[in-house]
């Protein structure tokens, strides 16, 4: 049998003995030719950055500090807890392993950060939190608040620093209305771009399951649509089902990939973005290849279950993918094979700098791959002008 183009296009990209850690690798996109147009500024739509100060420690008020999260670097990794004990699963700290000894992996050297980006042939980018992801379920919820607001004030700091080349992803309020209004009106002054929402919510105060979809939750959505600041969804919330013996770390990344099924039907399917049309969505490091499918699944829902829903959707389903949602890929042949259907102002190209599964270090030849599937002009909108758009920046000159 014939084997798809798209899989002989992935075996061509990496090296048979697989890609070294990312403390072992560096950039050397200078001396490669990548196709795309000349002045052609690649942004990064999906970096991630560690945390290396103690922010919320040196920050909080004198009555909080008590209560306050500590961040510290041990063996190789940037990390965070309280009274020496880390919330960070196991399993995470020894991925972070791999990467935090880059002096540009976290927040404390902004200038080697982009001396790694320049290497690899990235001038912006879109930075997404390594362990501040073990606060999402942090029980205090008035110390998870501040902490969110504390590293969003701390971002915008970083991002004037960077002078345009960084951006960081900022962190809300999503459990109750009075205080989403406050931390996205924050950060929005700020200078936040969007922010991080989690697909596996957690728990409101008097300790309900929060429902994106219920009526007590409408507040929130009000608050984000009126800000116009767009949403970002990012993989890596879903441990497996169960423990695996062997290659463990591995399986559950594939798993891990391909979580947004669920959101993406309640956003159109549970209506969202039919109560809320200004919504903007954006889905990062699963790919793109998810969307053809997805959309057609909730086609096949939607008329399968009609008889037994509670009302109907205003659109076709891929009316709402076109006008709301874009999804960022590193390598994915499968998804650029069907780009016409997908959309090429849609999608958007990312580094994952300076993740394991990130293309730091071979960023050249993942571009030049999407130069050969859509042409320079098309990639030149995939690999910037895309992500400016969804982030309200202006267009590179």
């Amino acid at each position: 049998m014939e084997t798809s183009s798209a899989y002989r296009a992935d075996r061509a990209v990496y090296p048979p003995e697989g890609l070294v850690a990312p403390k072992e690798r560096r950039g050397h996109a200078a001396a490669a030719a990548t196709g795309l147009p000349p002045g052609t500024q690649v942004f990064s739509a999906d970096d991630h950055i560690s945390l290396a100060e103690d922010i919320f420690y040196e920050r909080f008020p004198a009555s909080l500090k008590g209560r306050a999260p500590r961040v510290w670097y041990e063996n190789d990794a940037w990390t965070l807890g309280l009274k020496g004990k880390t919330v960070l699963p196991s399993a995470f700290s020894a991925v972070l392993m791999q990467y935090d000894p880059l002096p540009g992996s976290s927040t404390g050297d902004l200038v080697a950060r982009m001396a790694d980006l320049a290497a690899d042939g990235v001038t912006r980018e879109l930075a997404f939190p390594n362990a501040m992801l073990g606060l999402i379920g942090y029980p205090d919820l008035e110390v998870r608040d501040l902490c969110f607001r504390v590293y969003n004030q701390y971002l915008a700091e970083l991002q004037d620093q960077a002078n345009g080349r960084f951006y960081g992803v900022g962190l809300i309020n999503w459990w109750d209305a009075a205080g989403a209004r406050q931390s996205l009106s924050e950060m929005k002054a700020l200078g936040i771009k969007t922010f991080w929402l989690p697909l596996k919510p957690g728990l409101h105060a008097d300790g309900e399951p929060i429902d994106f979809n219920s009526a007590r939750m409408a507040g929130i959505w009000e608050a984000i649509e009126e800000t116009g600041l767009p949403v970002s969804h990012h993989i890596g919330e879903g441990p497996i089902s169960s423990p695996c013996a062997r290659n463990g770390l591995a399986v559950s990344m594939v798993h891990q990939a391909a979580p947004f099924r669920e959101m993406f039907a309640r956003y159109v399917l549970g209506g969202l973005l039919d109560r809320h049309k200004g919504l903007r969505i954006g889905w990062f490091e699963g790919g793109i290849n998810w969307v053809l499918s997805a959309i057609q699944d909730t086609q096949h829902m939607y008329a399968s279950f009609r008889h037994m829903i509670d009302g109907d959707i205003e659109h076709d389903v891929p009316y709402y993918w076109h006008n709301h949602m874009y999804s960022a890929f590193m390598i994915d042949p499968l998804g650029l094979e069907q780009i016409d259907r997908i959309g090429v102002d849609r999608v958007m190209w990312s580094s994952d700098y300076p993740h394991n599964e990130s293309t730091f270090g071979y960023s050249e030849q993942s571009l030049a791959a999407v130069v050969k599937a859509v042409g320079p002009e098309i990639a030149a909108r995939i690999v910037s002008r895309n992500v400016l758009e969804f982030l309200g920046l202006p267009q590179s000159p």
